[in-house]
């Protein structure tokens, strides 16, 4: 929808700059220079974020294609209300387009990011010269004005915000988003650059030493029949790995005590959506390490830009887990980004060993949690909270440790007590 007073305007891509610019004289700039509308129907805005994406700062998870099919599967089943920002410069240009939305819940409403579940990082859309026309406090202005005009409208307003994963910079810009009241995520990310070959940059990569144990390795693997890089040929081939990548992520979820993300409503269906769609396709890769008719391992990575995103892994259990295949798989998509010419390997948020061994970038993530009326102040502090003690267990090492050897146990116990309890609570 857009603001009360333009409910009737039309979307972005249809009006020329002179109109943008006489639209914003009249319902009067949030901030000099920028005028912001908002819009709840993703289809009126659709054209002109897909041109914007293709020209703006931005990652992969704030193309259209990705937000949309999260969306449908994810956003309609949580009753999500859209609240797309479109931020226009005076003459007329895209400024930022912001990704939001307003998520009901039992006692209050939340701002967030749309997706920002499933997306890796949370960030604006930005004008690559955005920072050098807009300064820090014209853009918080524009941001306060904003703010009091979503609450004026029922259908936006909103008790508390929870902005997550928001990466420091993007692109080459610093997040404008960082200027908020933010505090560090618990996981950082992690991304290198690539070489021109791929013996270029595995030799720079890696010792003598580790090259080896991958040559005995590979060797192993190959004792359980031919080893093969394979790309999802077609649709049915990328949904039929996809099916395979999520049993064998679920079951390593289980063993370690997390929860299965693909149990949630519409997470799985979201997945196999964007392996699927015509238009999310151009983003998505998906491909396997097969070890004679086998499949050893599988993922599922976005191509954006010059970036390749490393979004979803997985590899078999049993004896062939002892030899990596889930390592090779990593080695073989590092070089097929560099055949298809990328520049960039992100790893996407984690912390996780293998990523630290190949990054040679760190990218910082903060959170801004913010309470905006009393009915948000219970959410909002226990968010707070619970990131604030996520974030000391993840940084101290040893509590660290402890968590993730007692979580298994931990998780094995309240399922236990789940399913007691339903075999009480049922019929005789």
């Amino acid at each position: 929808m857009t603001l009360p007073a333009l409910r009737n305007a039309d979307s972005p891509a249809s009006e020329g700059p002179a109109a943008l610019a006489d639209r914003a004289e009249h319902a009067g700039e949030i901030a000099p220079q920028l005028s912001l509308r908002i819009y709840d129907d993703l289809a009126a805005v659709e054209g002109e974020w897909r041109r914007f994406e293709r020209r703006a700062d931005c990652t992969a998870f704030q193309t259209f294609d990705w937000l949309a099919t999260w969306y449908r599967h994810v956003g309609v089943r949580q009753g999500v209300r859209v609240a797309i920002s479109v931020g226009c410069f005076a003459d007329g240009e895209t400024a930022l387009l912001l990704p939001l939305c307003v998520v009901p819940q039992r006692s209050a409403r939340r701002l967030c990011w749309l997706g920002q579940d499933l997306c890796d990082y949370n960030a604006p859309l930005m004008a690559r010269d955005f920072s050098h026309r807009v300064t820090p406090g014209r853009f918080l202005a524009a941001w306060r004005d904003l703010q009091k005009q979503m609450q004026h409208d029922p259908l936006l307003r909103h008790d508390w915000i929870e902005f997550e994963k928001m990466p420091q910079k993007v692109g080459g810009q610093i997040n404008p988003f960082t200027y908020l009241g933010v505090t560090p995520n618990a996981s950082g990310a992690h991304l290198t650059r690539l070489g021109e070959t791929w013996e270029e940059f595995y030799l720079a990569k890696r010792s003598s030493a580790t090259r080896r144990r991958d040559r005995t390795k590979h060797k192993h693997l190959s004792a359980f029949g031919d080893v093969r890089f394979v790309t999802a040929a077609d649709v049915d081939d990328a949904r039929s790995t996809l099916e395979i990548l999520m049993e064998q992520k679920s079951r390593a979820l289980v063993r370690k005590g997390i929860a299965d993300i693909f149990a949630r409503p519409g997470y799985r269906e979201f997945y196999l959506d964007l392996a699927s769609d015509a238009n999310a396709r151009r983003l998505i890769h998906v491909s396997r390490i097969e070890i004679g008719t086998a499949c050893a391992a599988a993922n599922l990575g976005v191509m954006f830009g010059d970036c390749y995103y490393h979004v979803l892994a997985s590899f078999a259990d049993g004896d062939v887990a002892r030899y990596g295949p889930g390592t090779l798989h990593l080695r073989e998509l590092m070089a097929h980004a560099i055949r298809l010419g990328l520049k960039r390997f992100d790893f996407t948020i984690g912390d996780e060993p293998y990523k630290m061994e190949w990054s040679d970038t760190d990218l910082k993530l903060y959170d801004c949690i913010e309470m905006v009326a009393w009915r948000g102040l219970p959410a909002s502090s226990f968010s707070r909270l619970r990131r604030r003690i996520k974030r000391v267990i993840k940084q101290t090492p040893l509590l660290w440790r402890l968590a993730c050897r007692l979580r298994p146990a931990i998780s094995t116990v309240s399922r236990l007590w789940r399913r007691r309890n339903r075999a009480l609570a049922s019929p005789l």
